[in-house]
């Protein structure tokens, strides 16, 4: 099958011939449908976050399911349409107990390892073993994934909104569902409009948050933040970002913001911009070793607040069937994220459209 190899660091992206094994015990195998080109993916090919290599990437996606490998439990069956989740779920561990599956202690397994559950490949050029990317590694024809990482789609919602479902919408809705609380008729700052930050405004529409401001570099990404329910905009190159939030909410600040860049900066900007007691919800990753400094004497005298939330602080087996039903009765017009759509042949133009601020989701349709 066809499959986009990442063998060098900062290098392209090659495009191979490889061979997918046989799914084991409770494993599928998937025929990839739609893929979504995220910056997490971009992270693994710059070398900002640390893989294994050779790797084939991708962890957005969605397709239908081939074959079942042994000691399947039945939740999906052949020719089930699945989105892919890249966090695994044992049900077994304290956070899988607790209702934090994305906590899963499973996930350091796929991310030391770069296998799959049992920390094996099941991809190979040869001789040479392959490694997977988030135990998904959708920019291929097909994958071979946990059964604990599908989760079946409803006829009514097109796969490639299924796939971005799966990683954008669900971290940046799922940030304002769950890690954001008693919004509704107050402000909320979104920093950053690619993929994710435009699903955290549709999010903050949806539960009623008012003003929703959204801060970003590219006039393009704001003007598609408008289009999806953003009450003001601002291109974060025309002056001081924290004074003109400031302005907009009586010198107050906001009670939320949400960082969907993953940058020192912008961070810092969505802690001033805070007022007494708001929160900081930061969403986006960056390399390894980034760090944020802040003012303690901010923090403790005006009680601000910095949490982290990684997959939007989801249940997936709860709140992506939530999302489905939400964009299905024309409460979050997902459609409106998707960009460019490109076969699997392109997949470094997608990165290059990446890097130079491409507008939506461009999404690969092996």
């Amino acid at each position: 099958m066809l499959a986009a190899v990442l063998r060098e660091t900062g290098a392209p992206l090659s495009l191979e011939q490889v061979e997918l094994d046989e799914p084991g015990p409770g494993e599928v195998r998937v025929r990839i449908e739609a893929a979504g080109v995220c910056h997490s993916d971009l992270h693994y090919v710059t070398g900002d976050l640390p893989a294994k290599l050779p790797l084939v990437v991708g962890h957005e996606g969605a397709g239908v399911v081939e074959a079942l490998g042994p000691r399947t439990t039945g939740r999906v069956s052949v020719g089930d349409r699945v989105a892919l989740q890249w966090r695994p779920r044992c049900g077994e561990c304290p956070a899988c107990v607790a209702g934090n599956p994305v906590l899963c202690r499973f996930g350091r397994v796929l991310a030391s390892s770069n296998g799959l559950m049992d920390g094996t490949s099941r991809l190979h050029a040869g001789d040479e073993t392959l490694h997977h990317l988030m135990g998904v590694s959708c920019f291929a024809e097909r994958v071979v994934v946990s059964e604990t990482s599908v989760l079946a789609v409803p006829d009514e919602v097109p796969l490639e909104i299924a796939a971005i479902s799966a990683c954008a919408v669900i971290t940046g809705v799922g940030a304002v569902l769950n890690a954001v609380e008693h919004a509704a008729g107050r402000p909320l700052l979104v920093i950053g409009a690619g993929g994710v930050g435009l699903a955290a405004v549709m999010g903050a529409v949806l539960v009623g948050a008012d003003p929703v401001v959204v801060v970003d570099v590219d006039p393009a990404k704001l003007e598609l933040a408008t289009a999806v329910g953003a009450s003001a905009v601002l291109d974060a190159r025309d002056g001081d970002v924290v004074e003109r939030v400031l302005d907009l909410t009586d010198g107050v600040g906001v009670p939320w913001a949400i960082d969907a860049v993953g940058s020192p900066d912008t961070m810092r900007q969505g802690v001033s911009a805070l007022a007494p007691e708001g929160t900081l919800v930061a969403v986006g990753l960056s390399r390894t070793d980034a760090t944020v400094a802040v003012p303690i004497n901010e923090l403790v005298q005006r009680q601000k607040r910095v949490v982290g939330s990684l997959y939007g602080s989801s249940n997936p087996r709860i709140d992506l069937p939530r999302i489905f039903r939400l964009y299905a009765s024309g409460k979050l017009p997902l459609e409106r994220l998707v960009g460019a759509r490109r076969p699997l042949t392109e997949v470094n133009e997608a990165f290059a459209d990446l890097r130079q601020g491409g507008v939506g989701r461009t999404v690969l349709v092996p």
